[in-house]
C-alpha cells in the first residue's frame, strides 16, 4: 500500500494519486513498516455487504482510541472501452475516449468509497484507503497480508454468496482459507460473524444503530509507510 494519508478527520473529495509499484515496494527508498496491533483492515466492494462488514468492524473490532481502519478495495484494470459499436480494446479507441471512461470509473469508485468513509467519520475513527488494481481479488488481498503485516481482516459476504461456501467459490471464504496463519480473517454475513462451514454464526450481531458507544478521542498516530507487490496500488488522498 502506498503512503497512508492519515486523513481520518477530513471530509473532502477523494483523490487517486498515480503512484506505481516501483515507488512503494519495500526496500526501494520507503521506511520500514511499523506493525500496529490495533489496525483493522476491511475488504470492501460495491455490494451492501461491505457496509454491513464495515459497521461490524467499527462496533466490534476498531474499538480502541488508537484503532486505525483501512478500507481495501480491489478493482479490475480497464482492458475494453464501451462504444456505440460495443466493447472495444482500449488500444483501438482514442486516448480521449479512454480517459473519459476511466474518469467515469474513478467517479463511481469515489462515490462508493465516500459512503464508507462517511461511516468511518461518524464513528470518529481514524482511517485510510488502499485501492488495488487487479483482476484477481482473492490473490490481491491475500498477497497484501504479509506485506502489510495485516493481523485483522474483516470480509463481508451476502447470503447468496455464502451458499457457495461448500463449493469453494465464495471469495470471502477463499480469502479466509488462503490467508497466512498470522492474520485473523473474520467473515461477516447479514450483520453476524460466520464461524463455521455449516453457516452457523457467532453472537456478535451488528447493531441497527451505526453510532455505537465507544471510547474515541481522535488521537493521532505517527505516519508509517507500507508496500505491496504483484499488483498496482493506487493511494487515495482526502482533500
Amino acid at each position: 500500500m502506498a503512503q497512508p494519508s492519515r486523513s481520518g478527520d477530513s471530509c473532502g473529495e477523494i483523490e487517486e494519486l498515480g503512484e506505481t509499484i516501483d515507488d512503494i515496494v519495500p526496500g526501494r527508498g520507503k521506511p520500514v513498516v511499523i506493525d500496529v496491533d490495533d489496525d483493522v483492515y476491511v475488504a470492501v466492494g460495491k455490494g451492501s455487504s461491505s457496509i454491513v462488514a464495515l459497521s461490524w468492524a467499527l462496533m466490534h473490532a476498531a474499538t480502541k482510541p488508537s484503532s486505525f481502519v483501512y478500507l481495501v478495495h480491489v478493482f479490475p484494470p480497464v482492458h475494453h472501452i464501451p462504444t456505440p459499436l460495443g466493447l472495444l480494446p482500449k488500444e483501438q479507441v482514442s486516448q480521449a475516449q479512454v480517459e473519459s471512461y476511466m474518469h467515469q470509473e474513478r467517479v463511481k469508485r469515489q462515490n462508493m468509497l465516500r459512503k464508507l468513509l462517511d461511516l468511518c467519520q461518524s464513528f470518529e475513527v481514524q482511517f485510510d484507503t488502499c485501492l488495488i488494481e487487479s483482476d484477481q481479488i482473492v490473490k490481491a488481498v491475500t498477497e497484501l497480508i504479509p506485506v502489510l503485516h495485516i493481523k485483522r481482516l474483516i470480509v463481508g459476504t451476502s447470503k447468496s454468496n455464502l451458499r457457495k461456501w461448500k463449493k469453494g467459490s465464495c471469495k470471502a471464504v477463499q480469502i479466509q482459507q488462503k490467508a497466512p496463519a498470522c492474520c485473523e480473517v473474520k467473515i461477516i454475513c447479514a450483520g453476524r460473524q460466520v464461524s463455521a462451514p455449516d453457516q452457523s454464526v457467532s453472537s456478535s450481531p451488528a447493531s441497527d444503530n451505526p453510532h455505537s458507544d465507544k471510547n474515541t478521542d481522535g488521537e493521532t498516530r505517527n505516519k508509517k509507510s507500507k508496500g505491496t507487490a504483484d499488483c498496482r496500488c493506487i493511494p487515495v488522498k482526502l482533500l
